[in-house]
Order: C-alpha cells, then structure tokens, then sequence
C-alpha cells in the first residue's frame, strides 16, 4: 500500500511525504512576525526592492535584508539585478496559498466581507499578522501537521486510528495529542476508555486546507 494511503480506516490520502515535508519547512521560516509581514508586503505590492519592503514594514533594512536572505536560502523569495539594484518577489514554489487563507479568516473573525472576495490583498493589522505568526509556530513540525492534517480531513478520531491512519507511534502521537490540545488547535471527549479528538477552527486548520488545494492544482510542482 502506498505510504500516503491509509490504512484501515475512513480511506483519506493524505499528502505525500515529501510534500508535506516541504510544506512544514517553508511554515518554520514564516513563523516570524517580520518574514510573514515581509512576505505579506510582496505578496500584496509584488517584486519590490529592500528599501521599499522595509518602509512598508517599518523595520530597520539591515534586519529586512537580513530576512531576506534567510528566506531566499530558504527558497522562499527569489531575487532579480536590475542594474545596481535589487529587488525580492515571492517564489512559484512557496508552500501555501498563505496569506489567502489569513485574509480569510481574518474576514470571518472581523465581519469584513471585502476580505473574504477572490483576489482581493490587502496588509492585514500588524497585530493579526503576528498572533498568526506565533501561532504557526506552535504548530509547524511535522508530526502535528500529520495529525492535524488527518483529523481535517477524517473528522473526530481516537488515538489508534490516528496512529494506524498517520503511522506515528502512539507514545509519540499521544505527547503530540496534549500539545496541541493545550495550544487549542485540537478538542477531546471521552467515550468509555477511549479518547476522541477533533480539530478545532482557525489558522491551524485555514493552512492544511491551503496546503492541500495548492497540491491539488500543482501536483509535485507544489
């Protein structure tokens, strides 16, 4: 059977390994203030130069380069020499639809439906930026993505079907269990000996639904 197919239990496909893990990689690096709002920035103005990205996110452009490059080494922004300048933009290949999904759900929170029309970009409140930043964080490895990614899409589980359906081991997916259930990102009840867990709404969830619908329409090109 293949490694991305589950095994005796609701039948959900759940990304490829290396999908997942690429994925994972490039929400580690984003899961900073100052690199989300810097990519939020070329996401909404496009390619753009250091000086104007730091204006834009009123940081200082030493720390702004500095970014810069740890997420171009990441691949998550390319750059392009236009004489003695040069200038950032977002790559083909960074892992989500991110910012679609934050503006989204800062539409439901918020009420403000401009935010939740197709294509509309706008910078979001510092604020949201970094309590989305900070809540990644907490939740980008690759193990709690595995489980947050097969309870999205498997509904309401107990600990063995998580582990027969994501193949973590069930000391490992229970210490990941009460992490993410201290953190809010999952619910449990108790039925008889058995625990069930349920993921909860919000950005966690938003970003395994962009995750996925980006590998939809890209494939391995994700």
């Amino acid at each position: 059977m293949p490694e991305n197919v589950l095994p005796d239990v609701k039948i959900k496909t759940l990304l490829p390994t290396q999908v997942m893990a690429r994925a994972v990689r490039g929400l580690t690096y984003i899961a900073h203030p100052l690199r989300l709002r810097i990519l939020e920035f070329l996401d909404v103005y496009g390619m753009s130069s250091v000086s104007s990205i730091a204006r834009g996110v009123g940081a200082e452009q030493m720390v702004v380069s500095q970014s810069l490059r740890k997420m171009r080494d990441a691949e998550l922004v390319r750059t392009h020499r236009r004489g003695i300048f040069v200038y950032y933009e977002i790559c083909r290949e960074y892992p989500a639809s991110i910012f679609v999904c934050m503006r989204k759900l800062f539409g439901h929170m918020t009420d403000q439906l401009k935010f939740l029309r197709p294509g509309h970009k706008e910078i979001l409140p510092t604020d949201y930026t970094t309590m989305v930043a900070n809540r990644i964080k907490l939740f980008a490895n690759y193990d709690k993505m595995r489980i947050l990614e097969f309870l999205t899409y498997n509904g309401e589980s107990c600990v063995s079907e998580i582990v027969s359906g994501t193949g973590i081991p069930q000391v490992k997916s229970s210490q990941y269990l009460k992490k993410l259930y201290d953190d809010g990102f999952v619910q449990s009840r108790r039925d008889g000996r058995h625990i069930y867990y349920k993921i909860t709404p919000g950005v966690h969830k938003t970003t395994i639904g962009c995750i996925h619908k980006r590998y939809d329409k890209n494939g391995n090109n994700f």
